[in-house]
């Protein structure tokens, strides 16, 4: 689905920077390439083509829905690999995520990607679960759950609340949508998984979009990680 709505650059922003803060209050450190400008990137030749290639970097989604406030997340990729690359041999990914208090991330599940979600710190982390079924809709069924290496069952539909430190693992084809707590403050999560493939790996319930059109309204803060410049001309010193 194409996105219906367009978000202006100055709120990909500031959603940069609101996280850009979270991380710092809890004590994490991201790695150089999260913090080069524009006119950073403009010196990087082939040498940095990992980063292209598997989309490191921010991502700032309102999936189409013009409300990011509302319906959106905040991301960045630190660590992945590419399926079946020689090159990026990573069978691996590490994401930070931002949902902030009174922010919805819709219903979803991956096709092929397991994942554990890390409340790294801030409010509680709300995650409902449903098993898909083969019509790829939402199951009755119960749902086995895995958190911090205690396995147990629940029922459909089920919220699981996760405080800062706690863990739930999402198998591929669980579904999974996350909120916060009232009250409890916005959540920086980790996600530690399988390699991350945004363009082909994710089903939403419900039509969404995934990587925002975007209004020039004001000067880049950070590139998104699907808006890189190509490389330069420089060849790769070994």
């Amino acid at each position: 689905m194409e996105n219906l709505f367009i978000m202006k650059r100055s709120e990909i922003n500031n959603a940069i920077k609101d996280m850009e803060a979270l991380i710092k209050a809890h004590g994490f450190c991201l790695p150089p390439f999260a913090g080069w400008t524009a006119e950073d990137w403009k010196d990087k030749g082939h040498e940095y083509d990992e980063i292209r290639d598997t989309m490191l970097g921010w991502d700032i989604t309102d999936y189409g829905l013009g409300d990011w406030n509302k319906t959106g997340m905040a991301l960045i990729t630190i660590r992945n690999g590419r399926h079946g690359s020689d090159i990026y041999t990573k069978t691996y990914a590490e994401k930070l995520l931002m949902v902030k208090e009174g922010q919805y991330s819709p219903m979803h599940f991956h096709w092929s990607k397991s994942e554990d979600i890390i409340n790294r710190g801030g409010g509680t982390l709300i995650v409902k679960l449903y098993n898909s079924d083969e019509n790829y809709g939402l199951a009755d069924t119960d749902v086995c759950v895995n958190s911090d290496g205690h396995t147990y069952y629940v029922k459909a539909g089920t919220d699981i609340y996760l405080e800062p430190g706690q863990s739930i693992t999402l198998k591929p084809g669980t579904y999974h949508d996350f909120n916060v707590l009232t009250g409890s403050g916005d959540v920086l999560l980790g996600e530690v998984s399988m390699c991350n493939d945004d363009n082909n790996d994710n089903y939403f319930y419900e039509h969404v979009g995934r990587f925002p059109k975007i209004e020039e309204d004001e000067p880049v803060y950070r590139y998104l990680c699907n808006e890189y410049p190509k490389a330069n001309d420089t060849e790769i010193k070994m």
